[in-house]
């Protein structure tokens, strides 16, 4: 499984106002293990950029000055996305934009939902986490993933923190390997559970192995994800 983490970074909030794409950060993560693989530029977006922006993201015109432009870029950005899962923030947000920039290149790609399945991580964590902050920060608290290194939004960083994020979320480790102290207590619950199966079938009975409080909250998560047609959830079943 193919997914792609997306993050943009504009020069406002409405692109029916003109607004511009000026960052585009994208991480890879193939079969839940995040890869080397990444797509990161700046765009210049040929006009102003307002300071509310620049309060939160850092990036100035200035800076922007010698960039590309996003038709210079689009090519390699479509071929780097398509026919993945796109995980956004926010999605409409930046799919919008996206969608945006590469009509105004007059090149033949179309929508994005059109070769990328667009999947809506805001979304996700308000079913998940209802009636509570679900930022991309607020998030990262809540998961203890460490972003005091994030002074400024910023597009690839912030695709980095949502990938952490959304694995965290959605109940899969983002890092596989153990240490030692993990590795010794793993051996010994693994040994334990093996002794106990093994008592019981030299009693001739049935092995049962229930859920602990962990496992059962990650499964909470799961249901809710699946939404109100689970069977589950339903009380018709």
């Amino acid at each position: 499984m193919r997914q792609i983490f997306l993050d943009t970074e504009t020069t406002g909030l409405e692109w029916e106002a003109g607004h511009r794409v000026i960052e585009i950060g994208c991480v890879e993560v193939m079969n839940r293990r995040q890869t080397d693989r990444h797509f990161h530029r700046y765009i210049n977006p040929q006009r102003d950029i307002n300071a509310e922006a620049i309060e939160v993201h850092g990036i100035t015109p200035e800076f922007l000055a010698g960039k590309p432009i996003f038709a210079d870029v689009a090519s390699e950005f479509v071929e780097f996305i398509k026919d993945s899962e796109l995980v956004a923030h926010n999605a409409a947000f930046d799919v919008a934009f996206l969608d945006n920039e590469i009509e105004l290149t007059q090149l033949d790609y179309g929508p994005i939902e059109s070769y990328c399945e667009i999947t809506d991580s805001l979304a996700i964590a308000r079913r998940i986490h209802p009636g509570q902050r679900n930022s991309l920060d607020a998030l990262a608290r809540r998961y203890s993933i460490d972003n005091s290194h994030r002074t400024y939004h910023g597009g690839l960083l912030d695709a980095q923190i949502l990938a952490k994020v959304y694995m965290a979320m959605t109940g899969g480790q983002t890092d596989l390997t153990f240490d030692d102290d993990r590795r010794s207590i793993f051996a010994q619950n693994r040994a334990h559970t093996n002794d106990a199966r093994n008592n019981e079938r030299e009693k001739g009975g049935f092995v049962v192995v229930c859920a602990d409080e962990d496992e059962v909250a990650e499964h909470t998560k799961w249901i809710t994800l699946l939404g109100e047609d689970c069977l589950w959830t339903r009380g018709d079943h």
